[in-house]
């Protein structure tokens, strides 16, 4: 980010199953995670393209977008971890790792997989100092709890969740006493804003959509960055050469076809995460943007698949059974817990 630039949006990712493939289910995973080398690491289709696509919007009156990481993984991965955004082009304004080794020798055993009380904090502090009218948008998936702690970071901005409520939450979910007092003080310093417009939670374990109902029409579930990419047009955040190149890393990097972005893009039509006006707009701008197609792929195959997509989504006519996305009313935390944080639902 350029010194003294105006931060108009603020993009936060979770790193682990959200941008990378990373398996740490069993204890070889475990392993083999903590040893592989940076060119070992895998990205998830599209979301490199995604981000710098991101990262490289400005807004109309210049203000700048701000990318920060947030991850579980121990900050003894710090080098590797950055080492493979580099290699992917990927640059980052903040980057910030699980001190699982200080928990480990202070005894902090609990912290060492509890997340509410690590990521919380930790994006409240990332919160303070930006103007208030800055918007974000989260990204995590459904390995963990990123709905339940992006969701609640959004309502506590908002003013939605107060001390009384964030204190009894906290409490169930296991924080230590020290981290939920430093976290409510946070809360508390911070101006009340509704900044977090949009979370998307990638379900890297096949979750059920409507799972995540409870969180409203806010936060949405994909399946693939393409999917959102469309959204991010719809919301005008990214434009037409965007969306596309995103789904050309995925074709051209990663063996997706165009019966799979179409079925991509049928499924967020029929939960209602995009309305068909949009995808239409977009095949028009698309086709009427023919010439930055050369430079949206190298091979002619790719050019051509995207010109048959553009023209399949300006043609796009009416869905049969169109499912309108949850409202986005009051969520009910203390139920939220009981379903979304593995500490509360083994107790």
């Amino acid at each position: 980010m350029e010194p003294g630039s105006r931060i108009s949006r603020v993009y936060r990712w979770d790193l682990d199953k959200t941008y990378l493939r990373t398996e740490f289910d069993t204890l070889r995973d475990l392993l083999r995670t903590a040893f592989e080398g940076a060119k070992d690491k895998r990205t998830i289709p599209g979301a490199a393209t995604l981000l710098r696509e991101l990262r490289g919007v400005r807004s109309p009156d210049g203000g700048v977008a701000r990318v920060c990481f947030i991850s579980g993984s121990p900050r003894q991965m710090r080098r590797v971890l950055t080492e493979k955004l580099h290699l992917d082009g990927v640059r980052f304004d903040e980057f910030i790792l699980k001190p699982n080794l200080r928990n480990m020798l202070t005894g902090r055993f609990r912290a060492m997989r509890e997340q509410v009380g690590y990521k919380l904090p930790a994006l409240l502090s990332g919160r303070a100092g930006l103007p208030v009218e800055t918007r974000e948008v989260c990204f995590g998936d459904d390995a963990e709890s990123d709905a339940f702690i992006y969701s609640l970071y959004a309502d506590v901005l908002a003013g939605i969740v107060g001390r009384d409520l964030l204190g009894q939450i906290l409490d169930g979910a296991g924080v230590y006493p020290e981290d939920a007092a430093r976290t409510i003080e946070l809360a508390a310093a911070l101006p009340r804003a509704d900044a977090v417009e949009r979370i998307f939670i990638l379900l890297d374990r096949r979750s059920a959509p409507r799972r995540f109902d409870r969180y409203g029409a806010r936060l949405v579930p994909i399946y693939n960055y393409f999917q959102a990419a469309l959204v991010l047009f719809q919301d005008q955040l990214l434009d037409a050469p965007a969306v596309m190149r995103v789904a050309l890393e995925m074709a051209d990097k990663h063996g997706y076809s165009l019966d799979m972005l179409r079925n991509s893009l049928q499924d967020v039509l029929r939960r209602g995460r995009v309305q068909p006006a949009a995808v239409q707009a977009l095949g028009q701008a698309v086709l009427d943007s023919s010439q930055q197609l050369p430079a949206l792929g190298e091979l002619p195959a790719a050019r051509d698949l995207v010109r048959a997509f553009a023209q399949r989504m300006r043609e796009l006519g009416p869905l049969p059974s169109e499912v309108p996305p949850p409202a986005q009313g009051p969520i009910d935390y203390l139920k939220a817990m009981e379903e979304d944080l593995p500490r509360v639902r083994r107790r």
